[in-house]
């Protein structure tokens, strides 16, 4: 009699499946995030528009400006970063895309089933915007006070680092741009929408802080000075030539100012992790 030998089987492949841990949805925000080319084309905008417009005005201003004429210290630094407002819409908008992208995609709901508790993802995509922007930011900072040293001779300007004000400015416009991202950020994950985050953060920075603050009553002025952009931008502000990003006077100290930023920002993500658990993806 013969037997016949059983068949085998599909040979069964072991899964590791490992944690979500706040590191590994670091790595996956930081993934799709480079993965995009909108973010390098977003980056590079904002680097070349806000570095080359330093060195231009700084050039038409050595031209016109006659050579008798003093010039007081800070105007080098707020001269040669006078492209910061063309960053801050680009990096607001950058922040607002950080988050509210991926709901226009639906990708957000495959995000939250990796990461059940929602807040450390919305926390993770926070980290890994904020932070391409700080480093976008600084290499905009660099380029443009290099391309601008050659020309502030001739324009009577300095720049000069050990100086406290022209340290401030050049140092601290990293950190306002990245604060301002961040505004962005939480504007995009409250609204959930791409065009609704930037109307909303744009019209503020650019409609409402600056057209409030052109109304003569007293009250108004004294409240305007304390929204997120024009007190955040008290860091940047040069005591001779004033703010390259506000037109709204100020008596705010730069690092109170800049801490009043700060608080509309985790003001606006706490309730943006509230509706988080709350509302459906």
């Amino acid at each position: 009699m013969s037997t016949l030998a059983p068949t085998p089987g599909p040979a069964r492949t072991r899964v590791t499946v490992h944690p979500v841990t706040f590191r590994r949805l670091l790595a996956s925000e930081w993934v799709k995030l480079r993965s995009l080319r909108s973010t390098w084309w977003a980056l590079a905008v904002a680097v070349v528009a806000g570095a080359a417009l330093g060195p231009l005005q700084t050039m038409s201003v050595a031209g016109v400006i006659p050579d008798d004429v003093v010039r007081p210290d800070g105007m080098g630094a707020a001269y040669a970063l006078a492209g910061a407002p063309l960053a801050l819409l680009t990096f607001c908008t950058f922040g607002v895309l950080g988050v509210a992208g991926e709901y226009g995609t639906g990708q957000i709901r495959s995000t939250l089933v990796a990461a059940p508790t929602r807040l450390p993802a919305l926390l993770a995509k926070l980290v890994v915007t904020v932070a391409a922007v700080l480093v976008a930011s600084t290499v905009m900072v660099a380029v443009a006070v290099a391309a601008t040293l050659p020309v502030l001779g001739r324009a009577g300007m300095t720049l000069d680092l050990t100086r406290p004000e022209d340290a401030r400015i050049v140092l601290g416009m990293p950190l306002f741009l990245a604060a301002a991202s961040a505004l962005g950020f939480t504007f995009g994950a409250l609204t959930r929408s791409t065009a609704a985050g930037i109307t909303v953060v744009l019209g503020l920075v650019l409609v409402v802080e600056n057209g409030l603050g052109a109304i003569p009553w007293a009250p108004l002025q004294e409240l305007v000075v304390y929204l997120p952009a024009n007190a955040g931008a008290r860091l940047v502000t040069s005591d001779a030539l004033g703010s390259v990003l506000s037109n709204v006077p100020s008596t705010l100290p730069p690092w109170t100012g800049f801490g009043v930023m700060l608080a509309w920002v985790a003001g606006l993500l706490a309730v943006a992790c509230v509706l988080l658990r709350r509302r459906d993806a």
